[in-house]
C-alpha cells in the first residue's frame, strides 16, 4: 500500500489521474474508503459467524469462540490489517476534515455494531465492548506489520534460529490477547468508572 500511487489506482481502473481527482481528493481518501469498506464487510462476516450462540453456552467457552473468530476473520483480510495500522498514523491525516468526519462516522457506525453484538453475547457494558474492539482492530494492525507477511524480512526471522522469537502469528496471538481481555473483565465484573461515549477507537 505504501508504494500506491494515485497514478497507479488511475492506471488500474482506466482513469486519467487528474480525472479521478474530480473524485477523491489524495489517494489516502480512497484507501480510508476502503479501510470503511472492510469495517463494513468484517462487522457482517462477525454477525454471520457468531450470532446466535446456544443459550446455555458456558461463558468462557463463548469467550474463547468470540476470540478466535474476531482474530480468524481479521487474519482473513490483509488489506485490512495494513489499513488498519495505517490509517491513524498516515491516512486521516492526509484528508480533508470533511472528508475524515464521512470516513469515521461510517467507521464508527460498524464498531458500533460490533460491540453492540458482543454486549449481547457477553455482559460487557458499553466501555468495555469498545475497549475489546478497539484492542482487537489495533492490536491485528500492529501484529500484521510486525509480522511481515511475504517479506524478505519474514523469511529472515523464520531461517534464523536466533531471530525466531520475532516470528509473529497474528491470529495465535491475538486470538490469546482477545481471550485474556474478556477473561478478564468477565471475572472482575463492571468497571468501577463507566463513560457514556465510545471509548478506546
Amino acid at each position: 500500500m505504501r508504494v500506491v500511487t494515485l497514478t497507479d489506482i488511475a492506471d488500474a481502473v482506466g482513469m486519467h489521474k487528474s480525472a479521478m481527482l474530480r473524485y477523491f481528493e489524495t489517494r489516502e481518501q480512497i484507501f480510508l474508503i476502503l479501510t470503511g469498506e472492510g469495517w463494513r464487510e468484517w462487522a457482517d462476516v462477525l454477525h454471520e459467524r457468531l450470532e446466535p450462540r446456544p443459550a446455555q453456552e458456558p461463558a468462557a467457552e463463548r469467550t474463547a469462540v468470540i476470540a478466535r473468530v474476531m482474530a480468524h476473520t481479521l487474519r482473513q483480510r490483509p488489506l485490512l490489517c495494513d489499513l488498519l495500522a495505517q490509517a491513524p498514523l498516515n491516512l486521516e491525516r492526509n484528508v480533508s476534515l470533511g472528508a475524515l468526519r464521512t470516513s469515521k462516522r461510517e467507521m464508527m457506525e460498524q464498531i458500533l455494531r460490533i460491540s453492540d453484538m458482543l454486549r449481547r453475547l457477553l455482559p460487557l457494558d458499553e466501555t468495555r465492548a469498545l475497549n475489546v474492539v478497539a484492542t482487537a482492530t489495533g492490536m491485528a494492525g500492529a501484529l500484521w506489520q510486525m509480522a511481515a507477511p511475504d517479506t524478505p524480512l519474514r523469511e529472515l526471522y523464520e531461517s534464523d534460529p536466533e531471530l525466531r522469537c520475532a516470528v509473529v502469528d497474528v491470529e495465535g496471538q491475538l486470538a490469546d490477547i482477545l481471550t485474556g481481555l474478556m477473561a478478564g473483565y468477565l471475572a472482575t465484573g463492571q468497571p468501577f468508572v463507566q463513560r457514556a461515549g465510545p471509548a478506546g477507537t
